[in-house]
């Protein structure tokens, strides 16, 4: 039994953990910003594959205490090495921190670097060459106040490149947080499903392939591929028992529309890559302009926010018609939004009954849920701000 760290979107973690449970991991353990879980090699391999929350999977080769910088290079060097990639193998060293106290962060990541090329020449009599853009091997170091993990990385490329986006927009959202998002908005396949901001699509990509079972890890590949220990055989009928799986790419009640013409085509461009064309109906129409195209249903959406004064000004006009049109037109649905403008609540006008914290890279953000109850969801206007129920 091995232990592997998955790394995800902040916010996202108990979303992981119960998709690595029914992953089959074993001894799982959420943390800030990932979750620890046990398995044996093919656990990793199918995590890599089927995950549509994790964006990492990191496998733990060493951990121990530390005090400075020679502690590091010891710990480091007494890893087996060999027993994964050979000197022909290039790679790379990243490392990461919460509350060290060594002050260089890039002395820590030659000194890992050292220490692997250093134990690998020592059984071989060859150095591996380092390749910071497109390794063989990625090796990751995490320090805590007190320890010091040593990782391999799995994955390679982040597993939310899907490899099925040709197009993104001006801000693009990660595949694995809209997969995250529909699962906390509680969207299952069957349920109708509307993005009026669709932007390049992203939520509807990530929404068809859970409808249609087709696996996020499918058409790329992963650094684990390169391991001297890779399982091919296991890993191709791993491949081909939940490729079996998929469904056919019919019609689904899966809607997107956007006012803006241009990223329009990139949606479309997008889902046509993929094969999805058929899946997803898409038009172009604002956001003002919309209809229920069900009586019940949910909305999912990360609507424009403002950075510069003129866009401030213009969201702070369309947000309270987005209010109106969400109250008259769509009674029954929920709708879900994900933005870094904490005034959305206040300017929409209705009130949340739910605000989640999410990350989209670096950028704080809040997954605000209103359910529209009719009649019941618009706040007075003097009390717009005070009806906000605290961040759960």
């Amino acid at each position: 039994m091995e232990i592997f760290f998955a790394t995800c979107p902040r916010g996202l973690e108990m979303i992981l953990v119960d998709e690595l449970r029914q992953l089959g991991a074993d001894k799982i353990h959420a943390v800030g910003g990932g979750v620890q879980f046990a398995g044996d090699v093919m656990t990793c391999y199918r995590v890599n594959l089927e995950s549509r929350i994790a964006s990492r999977v990191l496998w733990q080769v060493a951990k121990a205490g530390y005090r400075g910088e020679n502690d590091i290079y010891r710990i480091a060097y007494a890893v087996p090495w060999t027993d994964w990639f050979d000197a022909g193998r290039t790679i790379r060293v990243d490392v990461s921190a919460t509350k060290s106290p060594l002050t260089s962060l890039n002395f820590v990541t030659l000194k890992i670097k050292d220490a692997v090329c250093d134990k690998i020449r020592q059984l071989s009599e060859q150095r591996p060459n380092v390749d910071t853009r497109d390794p063989d091997i990625p090796i990751q170091g995490h320090l805590t106040d007190r320890e010091f993990t040593l990782y391999l990385d799995t994955s390679g490329e982040p597993l939310f490149k899907r490899g099925q986006r040709i197009a993104t927009g001006e801000a693009p959202l990660r595949e694995n947080l809209a997969a995250g998002i529909l699962r906390l908005a509680g969207w299952t396949p069957g349920i109708p499903l509307l993005d009026p901001m669709c932007g390049s699509g992203t939520i509807l990509l990530e929404a068809a392939c859970m409808a249609l079972d087709i696996l996020p890890g499918l058409g790329r590949h992963f650094a684990f591929e390169k391991f001297a220990n890779f399982n091919a055989l296991g890993w191709r009928e791993l491949i081909e028992r939940r490729t079996a799986r998929r469904k056919a790419r019919l019609a689904l009640p899966i809607y997107g529309s956007d006012i803006d013409g241009a990223v329009l085509k990139a949606a479309q461009a997008n889902l046509t890559g993929a094969g999805l064309e058929p899946v997803v109906s898409l038009k172009r129409a604002s956001v003002l302009d919309i209809t229920a195209p069900a009586q019940e249903g949910i909305i999912v959406s990360n609507p424009p926010y403002g950075v510069r004064l003129g866009e401030q000004q213009a969201l702070a006009e369309l947000y309270p018609k987005i209010g109106d049109v969400l109250k008259k037109q769509f009674t029954g649905w929920r709708a879900y939004f994900l933005s870094a403008d904490m005034q959305l609540p206040k300017l929409i006008r209705l009130a949340t009954s739910k605000r989640t914290p999410l990350f989209n890279g670096a950028l704080d953000c809040r997954l605000f849920e209103y359910k529209m109850i009719e009649g019941g969801m618009r706040k007075p206007k003097d009390a717009q701000g005070s009806s906000e129920p605290p961040v759960s």
